[in-house]
């Protein structure tokens, strides 16, 4: 039952991308179509109650960032939470990742957490802490692909899992001693106001599918790219974004603009934890196997590499794989005779130890660089780290709007 949930998801996936075709593909992207419109009053209400106050946003009296997309997975959101956190943190802020932990195992019990004072925390004001800062206390399964991944690489940051943000937010703030909140993935996410929106886009797909939910992508209509304090165009190959900009600046005048790429920086193994540089992939026979939103755009950068992609197996976002589906891929890899297995260092998080590995196994390791806009990357870490006084309990950038 749940391989074929699995693959059920996976087609879906497939006919919103395009990748599905005949009749039946096209008959559901119809269906999907009209449910869009349908969706597109959902969301357009749901902002129109915050911004008339008849739902409550809640302030937290610290400075919140939210980073997040229009879109659903794909903008390199995960490095840029990365970058901001370490930055912030080097420059002396405590900070905290607020995250939902998208697809993580609940927990059986809350954990236990003992305030300054000796007394327990009560276990409904729990969320779950993936680390302390000091200390990771959850494995991947119930902390969540990336919050584990941003734990397991952020010394100093603390991780907090819950859907309630705001409940994760005071957490942090009164146990953790936070005085930065990060939201990730936090643009839909209201109910805690924001201080700063940072919006991602991604330059090859700047409004994903340009369609809404479920049909396409878009998790709100363009327009509402306006709530955008700072916009981080993601993925830039070097190549002029003015035609890009331009887009971006019918729907926001004001918002500042960062161009960033998402390069690749080195190969580690999973089990060893070897690193090697990227010259290792050229000429290699490689097999590919990932759960992300967009294969796709991984599968090239490791042909850019140099290396000989023989072999791709895709499965939905944030799959879990089982032993027996790795065991599976690694046998018909042995047959092939590659020489490398490669995935991302998401999905790497993800991956049980097989019993035999005859093929070794790296993920890539992706990292942040600003390309353009140097000088607006360090006016916000300025400002992010010496907020004014009269700011208050909520920073309301330059252009930021309100939901």
């Amino acid at each position: 039952m749940k391989e074929q949930l699995a693959e059920l998801e996976r087609w879906g996936s497939d006919v919103i991308f395009g990748r599905a075709k005949g009749f039946r593909a096209t008959v559901m992207r119809m269906l999907m179509l009209m449910l869009s419109g349908v969706y597109r009053i959902i969301v357009q209400n749901r902002l129109r109650l915050y911004r008339k106050g008849w739902k409550q946003q809640h302030y937290l009296g610290t400075l919140v960032v939210s980073i997040g997309n229009l879109t659903v997975g794909g903008t390199g959101k995960t490095p840029v939470v990365e970058l901001l956190a370490r930055t912030l943190r080097d420059r002396g802020r405590t900070v905290s990742i607020l995250s939902r932990g998208y697809k993580s195992k609940k927990l059986d019990e809350a954990q236990k957490w003992k305030r300054a004072d000796g007394t327990p925390v009560p276990p409904e004001l729990m969320p779950k802490v993936v680390s302390t800062g000091r200390a990771i206390l959850l494995e991947s399964k119930f902390a969540g692909d990336e919050p584990f991944m941003l734990a397991s690489n952020l010394d100093g940051v603390s991780v907090v899992v819950d859907k309630d943000r705001v409940k994760g937010g005071r957490f942090a703030i009164r146990e953790l001693l936070a005085d930065t909140l990060l939201l990730d993935d936090g643009m839909q996410y209201l109910n805690l106001a924001h201080g700063i929106d940072i919006v991602l886009v991604d330059a090859t797909a700047p409004f994903g599918t340009e369609a809404l939910l479920p049909r396409g992508t878009l998790r709100e209509p363009r327009s509402n790219l306006r709530r955008a304090s700072y916009i981080f165009i993601t993925k830039c190959d070097g190549s002029s974004n003015e035609a890009l900009i331009a887009r971006l600046r019918k729907y926001n005048r004001v918002a500042e603009i960062i161009e960033c790429t998402h390069g690749p920086k080195y190969l580690q193994n999973l089990f060893t934890h070897e690193r090697q540089s990227l010259a290792f992939l050229e000429g290699k026979y490689v097999a590919a196997i990932s759960g992300i939103a967009v294969p796709e755009n991984f599968e090239r950068q490791v042909e850019k590499l140099g290396a000989k992609l023989e072999i791709r197996r895709r499965f939905s976002d944030h799959h879990r794989f089982s032993r027996k589906e790795i065991t599976k891929f690694l046998t018909r890899c042995t047959e092939r005779d590659m020489d490398l297995i490669i995935t991302t260092e998401k999905d790497a998080v993800r991956f049980p130890r097989p019993a035999q590995i005859e093929v070794p196994l790296y993920f890539l390791r992706i990292e942040v660089q600003i390309l353009k806009g140097h000088d607006v990357w360090e006016r916000l870490i300025d400002r992010l780290c010496s907020p004014p006084a009269t700011e208050g309990h909520v920073m309301r950038s330059r252009g930021s709007y309100p939901v």
